[in-house]
C-alpha cells in the first residue's frame, strides 16, 4: 500500500526546504519531504553561506538573486532567526583592468537597480581596514550579506513542520513512476503515491531524473572552505570569498574543482586558500587554522539555475541551482506559485530547462 500526498518534494536542503515552506503557507497538509540522508549533511550543512548579489552576472541574473535577496528580512521575521545580517559586500580588486571591468559591472548593474558603488584605496580602506593595502580599490554594494545555513534549514523544517509538512529522513528513492494523474514514488521504506512532484535533490538531481527518463543536465562541483580558530571581530562586511561569522571564526575559500563526487579536503587547497587569505588579510598570518571542510554545489550545465516545470510531464516541477542559500527564499516562492496558482509573479522562462533542448 501507498501513502498519498498531494505533493511530494525530493530533498530537503535548503531549496526543498525552501519550497516546502513556502507551499505549506498555502497548502496546510498533504506535502512529503523525501531526503536520502538528512537535510544538512549534504551541500546545504557545507558553505560559506553568503547572500550574495552584486557580482552575479549578467545583470538579470543579478537581479534574480537581487529579488531573493531582498526577502530574507521578511523571511527572518516569519520563520524565526537565522542569523541573517545583511553586512554590505566588498570585492576588492588589484589592478587597473579590474577597475575598468568593475566601473562597467556597476553601470550594468546600475540598468536593473542593483546599486554598486566603485571606491579607490583610500575609501575601501577606510571601510575594512583589515584589508591589505595593496588594494587599488573595491566594488561595493549594501545588499549583500550572509546567513547562518544551520539555523536557516532548520527554521525551514520547524516552520513547514508546524504547518503540516511530513519529513522523511535516511530514506533514499529508489524508483519513480508516472501513472495517470500522479506519480508513484518508490523509497527503500516504502511507496508514496502524489499528484505533484518536485525534483530539487541537489547534486543527485540528475540521478532522480533518470528514473523518469529525463536527462537534466547538472554536476557537481566540489568547493573547500577553511576556518580559523574564533578571533575578536574585526572584519565589518562580507568578502569575496572570505568573512568572519558571528562566533569570531573566519571562513575562508571559494574553489571550483570538477571532483565528481568527491568530498574530500586537499592539502593543496589549504595551500592556495591560505596564501589567498594573506594577500586580501594580511593580519590573518597570526590566526591558527582549526579545520577545513569541502561540499558538493550541483552546477548547471551553463551554471544558471534550472528552474519550473518540465515540459511533457504534467504536475513535475524541478529546482536546481547553485548559490542555493542566497537563492532559497525566491525559488521557494516561486514553485509554491507554480503549484498553487499555476504562474508565477516574475517571469521565469529563461530558467526553463527547455533551453537545453
Amino acid at each position: 500500500m501507498s501513502r498519498e500526498y498531494e505533493t511530494v518534494i525530493i530533498g530537503g536542503g535548503v531549496i526543498g526546504s525552501g519550497i516546502a515552506y513556502h507551499l505549506s503557507e498555502s497548502k496546510s497538509d498533504g506535502i512529503l519531504v523525501i531526503d536520502k540522508n538528512f537535510p544538512l549533511s549534504g551541500s546545504s550543512g557545507s558553505t560559506q553561506a553568503w547572500v550574495w548579489v552584486h557580482t552575479k552576472t549578467p545583470s538579470w541574473y543579478g537581479e534574480f538573486s537581487m529579488y531573493s535577496s531582498e526577502l530574507y528580512g521578511y523571511l527572518h521575521r516569519k520563520i524565526g532567526d537565522i542569523e541573517f545580517i545583511r553586512t554590505g559586500g566588498i570585492c576588492p580588486f588589484f589592478s587597473e583592468n579590474e577597475r575598468e571591468h568593475a566601473k562597467s559591472l556597476a553601470e550594468s548593474q546600475a540598468q536593473v537597480g542593483i546599486e554598486i558603488q566603485v571606491l579607490d584605496r583610500d575609501e575601501v580602506l577606510a571601510r575594512e581596514p583589515a584589508l591589505s593595502d595593496k588594494v587599488l580599490g573595491a566594488t561595493y554594494s549594501r545588499i549583500d550579506g550572509n546567513v547562518n545555513p544551520m539555523r536557516l534549514v532548520e527554521q525551514y523544517m520547524k516552520a513547514a513542520k508546524i504547518n503540516g509538512v511530513t519529513y522523511e529522513y535516511y530514506n533514499k528513492v529508489t524508483d519513480i513512476e508516472k501513472k495517470q494523474g500522479s506519480f508513484l514514488v518508490t523509497t527503500e521504506k516504502g511507496l508514496f503515491t502524489c499528484k505533484n512532484l518536485v525534483l530539487s535533490a541537489g547534486v543527485w538531481t540528475h540521478e532522480v531524473g533518470k528514473m523518469l527518463g529525463l536527462d537534466i543536465p547538472v554536476h557537481p562541483v566540489r568547493g573547500q572552505v577553511m576556518i580559523t580558530e574564533p578571533l575578536a571581530p574585526f572584519m565589518k562586511y562580507t568578502l569575496d570569498g572570505l568573512r568572519q561569522a558571528s562566533n569570531g571564526e573566519v571562513l575562508i575559500g571559494y574553489s571550483r574543482e570538477e571532483a565528481g563526487f568527491d568530498r574530500s579536503t586537499s592539502l593543496d587547497f589549504i595551500g592556495s586558500t591560505a596564501n589567498f587569505a594573506l594577500a586580501l588579510v594580511p593580519d590573518l598570518a597570526k590566526a591558527k587554522i582549526v579545520r577545513s571542510f569541502s561540499g558538493l554545489r550541483v552546477m548547471p550545465k551553463d551554471e544558471f539555475p534550472i528552474l519550473g516545470p518540465i515540459p511533457g510531464i504534467e504536475n513535475l516541477y524541478i529546482a536546481a541551482m547553485h548559490s542555493g542559500i542566497t537563492l532559497s527564499p525566491l525559488a521557494g516562492t516561486l514553485i509554491s506559485e507554480l503549484i498553487t496558482e499555476g504562474e508565477t509573479s516574475i517571469p521565469i522562462e529563461r530558467y526553463s530547462i527547455t533551453r537545453f533542448a
